[in-house]
């Protein structure tokens, strides 16, 4: 596969399946994100309230507006995932008296207590991919810079 005189890559089939990175990353999101479903089921999780937790976790209370920036979520999306663990008693949400437009999420006793069944489940995933933290550590970095350019990439078609 070489390049030609522009170089374009040549003799290449841009359209093939196998080389589209939309669906390799599809693929990998889907299958790697089923690893996690038995280890979150037992705790009453599902993924998208995992990395709220975790988000939480990392620092707690938090306001609305900062996770749902942090998860890169609208509010439409953010807001039954608060529902459905406040319901489960793990986090409380109350509008911030210094700002009452502000929505502040405080983990409960009960949410706090969650992260320490939480802290087995990144060495059972990565026993469960088989590879090596070095490897699992750059794939990260690879995925933050994809991440990074797809989110400052153009949205319009460049012009022809």
């Amino acid at each position: 596969m070489g390049t030609d005189s522009n170089g374009e890559l040549a003799d290449t089939d841009l359209l093939a399946l196998d080389r589209q990175v939309c669906f390799a990353l599809a693929v990998a999101s889907r299958t790697v994100i089923a690893l996690y479903r038995p280890l979150l089921e037992p705790m009453g999780l599902t993924h998208p309230q995992y990395l709220l937790m975790l988000a939480l976790w990392e620092h707690d209370p938090r306001s609305g507006r900062e996770l749902a920036g942090l998860l890169q979520l609208d509010p439409g999306t953010l807001t039954p995932l608060l529902k459905r663990l406040e319901t489960a008693g793990y986090l409380t949400r109350r509008r911030d008296p210094a700002d009452e437009r502000s929505l502040a999420v405080t983990l409960t006793p009960a949410g706090r207590a969650l992260r320490a069944r939480a802290e087995r489940i990144p060495p059972a995933i990565i026993d469960r991919l088989r590879m090596s933290l070095g490897e699992l550590q750059d794939l990260h970095g690879v995925l933050t810079r994809v991440i990074g350019a797809a989110t400052s990439a153009p949205t319009e078609e460049p012009a022809r």
